[in-house]
């Protein structure tokens, strides 16, 4: 009996000892210490008084994982390949504008600024879907006096004093007004983003729904967004002949990619929308081509340099710099003869093996994987190096490492710290 009294009242002890523990801090621990304990533990006053099954911790953690998806692709935008679904060599986004949204299916442009979007009653504009300004109660046009009209490419004054401008791109042109509305992308709500709402257009190289700059310039998405964003982003664009929404442009700089690649930024005032890098060299196989150090320098003065571009679709490499990498390719593909297809110089016949094309940056070496190399013809039997000379205009002194070498690859572009990086991320 004795021995019963003294075991309950250690019992008793420990017990309050225990309830003690739970809410008492650590004595011997830092003062701002608090105690942790599990929400079944014995401590907590939400314990169940039946065990948790491992399945229904299984349900909770799959709600879990679900809820920390969503916060990973909150500023995330699928991006698709324009040329099944709107029939464009472009980059598409879905981007819905007003108030209630409008759709649109807009082109991704790294090396333009301004956006714009075709509107009701544009004239000349070749795509049914059009954005209705007038059924958005968000919307309204900027007068000239507004600090954006200055902004603008080529701006005017309108009848009413509202503000328009007018702009080339590729060989179409456009008349536009300058607009605000509510710009949502993903589950990013963007208030007063600035755009052309197109009221004139002619050619037909204009992407049907519109498009959204990229560039560096004060019009575009990343200035507008600047305290949203911190103008940084990152993309990854998928195979050209994929029709679903698998690339994405991640924006803002939380979710990039932690080990990547990168190379500094450049500024260029004659070019200042652009996105310009050091290229230091051009392997082939194993061999650093020789290229005159003209044809890769970075010149502020005349615009020449290197720059990373979603719009363009084959690489272009000023000719001098091209002709090396030709030659140097030719050479190492072996018991073949290069013939030309179209606008491609270097193409063969049958099964032939290929040489690795490296891209050499400053602290950065980018191999080209053989789908970002070659081009195929559509039967599948001829394949060619997917890459040509600069065009003899305003852009001969520009290398341009375009879309087609940069698919399945995660570009990150983080302004505020002046890099560029690239890391291999299959998006197809």
């Amino acid at each position: 009996m004795r021995t019963q009294l003294i075991f309950l009242f250690i019992s008793l002890l420990l017990l309050k000892s225990e309830s003690l523990n739970c809410y008492e801090n650590n004595p011997k621990g830092h003062p701002s210490d608090l105690r942790v304990f599990h929400i079944n533990g014995p401590c907590s006053p939400f314990k169940k008084p039946n065990t948790v099954s491992w399945e229904s911790t299984l349900l909770q953690d799959k709600a879990r994982l679900q809820y920390l998806s969503s916060l990973a692709v909150k500023s995330s935008v699928p991006i698709a390949s324009g040329r099944s679904i709107v029939q464009s060599p472009t980059y598409i986004v879905r981007a819905n504008i007003g108030t209630p949204a409008q759709p649109m299916l807009v082109a991704l442009d790294t090396s333009n600024d301004a956006a714009w979007v075709p509107c009701s009653g544009c004239v000349g504009c070749a795509s049914s879907v059009l954005f209705d300004p007038s059924k958005s109660s968000s919307s309204r046009t900027l007068p000239c006096e507004a600090p954006q009209c200055k902004q603008a490419p080529n701006p005017t004054c309108n009848v009413g004093k509202s503000c328009g401008f007018n702009m080339t791109y590729g060989g179409s042109a456009i008349t536009a007004s300058l607009t605000q509305d509510t710009l949502t992308l993903a589950n990013d709500v963007i208030p007063n983003y600035t755009f052309g709402c197109i009221n004139q257009a002619t050619g037909t190289s204009l992407p049907a729904q519109g498009l959204m700059g990229l560039g560096r310039g004060p019009l575009s998405l990343i200035s507008q967004t600047q305290n949203l964003y911190m103008s940084t982003f990152s993309y990854c664009l998928p195979n050209s002949k994929s029709s679903n929404f698998s690339g994405s442009l991640r924006l803002g700089p939380k979710f990039q990619p932690l080990r990547i690649k990168t190379t500094p930024l450049l500024k260029n005032p004659r070019r200042s929308s652009l996105y310009y890098v050091n290229l230091v060299g051009i392997r082939v196989g194993n061999k650093i081509v020789d290229i005159p150090t003209s044809a890769l320098a970075f010149d502020p003065a005349t615009g020449a340099g290197t720059i990373f571009d979603s719009g363009t679709v084959f690489t272009r490499l000023v000719e001098p710099a091209y002709l090396a990498v030709r030659d140097e390719f030719r050479r190492r593909v072996k018991n073949a003869n290069a013939t030309s297809l179209g606008g491609f110089d270097t193409c063969y016949s049958g099964s032939v093996v290929f040489p690795p094309v490296t891209f050499m940056f400053a602290g950065m070496n980018v191999t080209l994987p053989p789908d970002n190399l070659l081009i195929h013809s559509s039967s599948g039997s001829t394949s060619c190096l997917a890459m040509a000379a600069a065009p003899n205009n305003v852009n001969s002194v520009l290398n341009v490492i375009a879309s087609m070498q940069q698919q399945n690859h995660r570009v990150l572009i983080d302004v505020p710290n002046s890099r560029l990086g690239i890391s291999r991320e299959t998006c197809t």
